[in-house]
């Protein structure tokens, strides 16, 4: 199978939507329609239901699967959907199955949790996903630091729907090695550590990077892989620099405002609800208006 035209898509701003809440707890699936709407109106290409912006962890496989359900609909022909998996591999497997009969084209596969992961059992994990599904693009989700990047390209030897990386370690130098040892040009690398991190990480290899903060502001995020495109890391620069205490703001206490700093930017837009599950928590009221200040910079 070819998959050349997924590995094309990959290379891009890789959104993960948010998942908005009713004020009973349950998927308020009017606004996250809108909310879907509203990023593909802004030039969002590629699409991440139940990823960690998402709310994965926190979501029932009922409601992960309503998910996945509603973002296809809406993205049917405006843009490729990438849907998170992962948990038990049963849970996963079926949760790929589900997304490859809904419509989706490729599946990221989130970094296990479990504290004990051998390096051999991570290719066993992925290789059950990725061969439950052969007709879609698999793309592991890559947070050890440790995991070298021959095992990368073992999963793929054995799995050719294997076809990108979403590499979350922050070291550009150990992602710019891992890439090389896995194979540069063998896969799409995305950096999944944001905006912060994209352009050390495309100097070092990458050519995508995933982005929460596309659910606030769309064109802010496209801005900058344009820069990175054109290899206009000054230009990319001033982009960071604009969005650099939002995302500073979601990543303290070791990102425990990440999901929480995107849904108070779209509550002040009067988009949604800023409720979020536990363990992510709300707010607090007192840096709300940090939040409010630092979006009406950006001319939304």
């Amino acid at each position: 199978m070819d998959f050349s035209e997924l590995k094309a898509a990959l290379a891009d701003v890789v959104a993960i939507p948010v998942t908005p809440f009713a004020e009973d707890g349950t998927i308020d699936t009017a606004t996250h329609r809108v909310l879907m709407r509203r990023l593909l109106d802004g030039g969002v290409r590629i699409v991440t239901p139940n990823g960690n912006t998402g709310e994965f962890y926190a979501l029932t496989p009922d409601e992960r699967r309503l998910v996945t359900g509603l973002t296809v609909e809406e993205a049917a022909g405006r843009a490729t959907v990438l849907v998170g998996v992962g948990h038990d591999v049963p849970t996963a497997v079926a949760d790929a199955e589900h997304a490859a009969g809904a419509g989706a084209a490729m599946v990221m596969v989130h970094q296990p949790v479990h504290p004990y992961i051998a390096q051999e059992g991570w290719v066993d994990y992925h290789r059950a996903i990725a061969e439950a599904v052969p007709e879609l693009g698999v793309v592991p989700y890559i947070r050890n630091p440790r995991l070298p990047g021959e095992r990368l390209a073992e999963l793929a030897d054995a799995c050719p729907n294997v076809i990108g990386v979403k590499y979350a370690v922050p070291d550009a130098a150990r992602f710019g090695a891992f890439a090389r040892d896995a194979g540069l040009e063998r896969f799409v690398w995305v950096a999944g550590l944001a905006e912060l991190y994209a352009p050390s990480y495309f100097a070092t290899g990458a050519t995508g990077f995933t982005s929460g903060l596309v659910n606030v502001a769309p064109a802010v995020s496209l801005d900058m892989l344009e820069a990175l495109r054109a290899g206009d890391y000054a230009a990319a620069m001033k982009v960071w620099e604009r969005i650099r205490r939002f995302e500073e703001l979601r990543a303290e206490e070791q990102s425990a405002n990440n999901v929480t700093v995107i849904k108070e930017a779209l509550a002040a837009l009067g988009l949604c609800r800023r409720d979020v599950r536990a363990p992510s928590r709300v707010l607090p009221e007192a840096r709300r208006a940090e939040v409010a200040g630092q979006i009406a910079e950006w001319s939304l």
